[in-house]
């Protein structure tokens, strides 16, 4: 009996257009997908990174020729970079923080069962729906103290001395903006955290109750154990998604006063689209994708661990 291997040649009698046409097929399949992830998102990305070491002046038409490591070498020397290093840093870790814990605390709420708990959801959710630009005008009217309220309820409660407006103030102005982002983003970490909690099995509690545990025994050793993995991988999203997120700032404070609330994003916005230097932009966003990819990399390598552990 001939072997198994030489009786699968035998009988694969088709001819060599028609096997290599199968053995393509799924590269044919997946092969518009693959153009438009190219297309779309590696091939912008190869032309940005090459700006990084051009000098791509839109008002200079000499400009265009290789300069290697020099906008890096200016970008070491750049206090504005480094002012707006450390404010996306504060941005950044606030917004994720209080989007967390608030959204945390509606999650738990949304999970228990009420009249009308479908309608409330849809009301929280609706920030979500708002458009970044909208959320950011809207919020800049309401810290104006001709037209918008929130300076005389601050200024009627004490927290400031008279009804000024908080976005041109240095020392809170940045708070305008986190305020507002915190309000945009509490529904992205409501709704990953609901649906994680939703998934948690409620023999689980039960058994719990039954041993004598109260609710704060029962959230430590159940729910944070099993949100522990969603939590990192929401976190993860969402600070790489508000460290690139120059929208509310650039709507509601332009970056001031005096660059207080200017972060790496929107001094990437201002250097190429007021200054005109996209090489020089190029150069502090390919730092930014350096710093994000090795955050990103810790974040991976901490989901990992816990889910090995349990």
């Amino acid at each position: 009996m001939p072997p198994a291997d030489t009786f699968d040649m035998r009988r694969d009698r088709r001819p060599w257009l028609r096997r290599l046409a199968d053995a393509s097929e799924p590269y044919l399949y997946s092969a518009p997908s693959l153009i438009l992830i190219i297309g779309v998102m590696l091939v912008p990305l190869v032309v940005g990174v090459s700006y990084a070491f051009r000098d791509i002046q839109l008002l200079n038409p000499f400009s265009g020729g290789f300069v290697g490591l020099e906008h890096f070498r200016e970008l070491s020397r750049d206090t504005a970079f480094y002012g707006a290093l450390r404010n996306t840093l504060w941005w950044t870790g606030a917004s994720v923080f209080l989007q967390f814990i608030f959204g945390l605390i509606l999650a738990l709420l949304l999970d228990k069962p009420f009249w009308g708990r479908g309608l409330v959801q849809a009301l929280v959710f609706l920030p979500w729906a708002v458009p970044s630009f909208l959320a950011g005008l809207n919020w800049a009217w309401l810290f104006n103290p001709v037209i918008g309220p929130l300076p005389h309820w601050f200024f009627g409660l004490g927290l400031i001395s008279e009804p000024g407006n908080l976005l041109s103030d240095p020392q809170y102005a940045m708070w305008g903006p986190i305020i507002a982002n915190v309000w945009w983003g509490i529904p992205f970490f409501a709704i990953t955290l609901l649906a994680a909690l939703q998934a948690i099995p409620r023999d689980l509690y039960e058994a719990a109750s039954i041993d004598g545990a109260n609710w704060f025994q029962r959230f430590l050793s159940i729910t944070l154990p099993f949100l522990a993995p969603t939590i990192a991988i929401t976190i993860l999203l969402r600070t790489v998604w508000i460290s690139n997120f120059a929208d509310l700032i650039v709507v509601m404070t332009g970056g001031g006063p005096a660059d207080r609330t200017q972060i790496v994003a929107s001094y990437i916005f201002t250097q190429a689209f007021r200054a005109l230097d996209f090489g020089y932009a190029s150069a502090i966003a390919l730092v930014l994708l350096v710093l994000l990819l090795a955050y990103s990399m810790l974040i991976i390598l901490l989901r990992q661990t816990l889910l090995n552990k349990d």
